[in-house]
């Protein structure tokens, strides 16, 4: 079976990479498809093939006005050249659509398509962004959603039928904790000797990061670390935190990761909405005990051992819920079993990749074109 992953803007390269080699090894002939990743370092393919079709067009750096007008410029002929490279696959998976708007009419036709709605609704969605989403859904023979509240959201709130969504698991990003490539944490936080609590990854609003700011006062005898590149303003943020927070401000990359996960004593996601986080996916590679906000997936991952939850956007329950286990080793040591648990029985990518060549051999068997 030939199989397209295809992820035009490289959103999510961990998730992209670690899906195509798993279908690899479960004997699938695969090739990821896709853009150039601006900010670090990739891993190697590992059994797939690497086609880097999408981005030649791209200009000025990521985030700039230059970068967004050069990915409008290049979203139809981009497009419609992978429409011809499509002919390639047996299958074709989405996992992204830059511009939903624009890209949803161009989608290949002509064999299965699979759409990941990784954002079930975007949370700070352009002009026209939602309509094309709904649009691309519709064009899909098959949408996966990664968690049952995802999927139950799909067919509320963007009218997708049920018998077309799909719930299959993220992965645990376990190749993190596999590296042999390892870089230590910086030496000014390597010094750090008391318990530390991780909020890590990129630094938007919809992340709770000022509800964690907040729940932190009065916490003494532990850090916070907010880790990860900002993709918003975070002067308020920093001036309103408290002496014993730090931030680390830029991307992480892969070979740092470990040190972060390996040093926190608990990992914070004090989300205000969410369907799944790699964040999350990444704790669990790691058996590395979390708090999270009771949204989105979340309580999947609670109910399976790994995490305890409090509810969204409650300064004072994050406080209480943060002292508590900040003074219960053996608290964290039960959550930090189950998510080692949990990243080994449940979230599996050999599992993820059988479901998914499940789902596209119904598709293969069914289609008629």
């Amino acid at each position: 079976m030939r199989i397209h992953v295809v992820d035009p803007p490289a959103y999510t390269p961990p998730y992209d990479r670690a899906l195509s080699a798993a279908l690899a090894r479960a004997g699938a002939d695969v090739t990821l498809c896709s853009g150039p990743f601006s900010y670090g370092a990739v891993a190697a393919p590992d059994g797939y093939h690497v086609n880097e079709c999408f981005g030649g067009m791209l200009r000025g750096r990521p985030g700039s006005k230059l970068r967004s007008a050069s990915r409008l410029a290049a979203e139809v002929p981009e497009m419609l050249r992978y429409r011809r490279i499509s002919r390639q696959a047996d299958v074709v998976h989405f996992q992204w659509l830059p511009l939903p708007q624009v890209g949803a009419s161009l989608l290949p036709t002509d064999r299965p398509l699979v759409l990941t709605a990784h954002d079930v609704i975007p949370r700070e969605p352009r002009p026209g962004q939602i309509a094309g989403l709904r649009r691309a859904y519709a064009r899909a023979d098959a949408v996966v959603v990664h968690s049952e509240d995802g999927s139950e959201r799909l067919q509320r709130e963007l009218g997708v039928a049920a018998d077309r969504c799909h719930v299959i698991p993220h992965g645990a990003f376990t190749h993190l904790a596999e590296l042999e490539e390892r870089a230590p944490l910086p030496p000014e936080l390597a010094a750090v000797e008391g318990p530390v609590v991780l909020c890590f990854g990129l630094m938007r609003p919809y992340k709770g990061l000022d509800v964690a700011i907040e729940a932190w006062r009065g916490i003494d005898g532990a850090e916070l670390w907010i880790v990860g590149m900002p993709r918003m303003d975070t002067a308020a943020l920093k001036a309103s935190a408290p002496s014993n927070v730090r931030f680390v401000e830029r991307f992480i990359e892969d070979r740092e990761i470990a040190a972060f996960f390996e040093r926190a004593d608990l990992a914070l996601l004090p989300y205000r909405e969410i369907d799944h986080s790699g964040v999350c996916f990444t704790a669990l590679a790691f058996g590395t005990p979390m708090l999270l906000s009771d949204v989105g997936g979340f309580p999947e991952i609670a109910a399976a051992g790994a995490a305890e939850l409090v509810p969204s956007g409650d300064a004072a329950a994050l406080r209480g819920a943060l002292q508590r286990l900040l003074a219960d080793a053996s608290a964290r040591e039960r959550l930090a079993s189950g998510a080692a648990s949990a990243a080994r029985d449940l979230y599996d990518w050999d599992r993820a990749a059988a479901l998914h060549l499940e789902l596209y051999s119904k598709l293969i068997g069914g289609a008629a074109r």
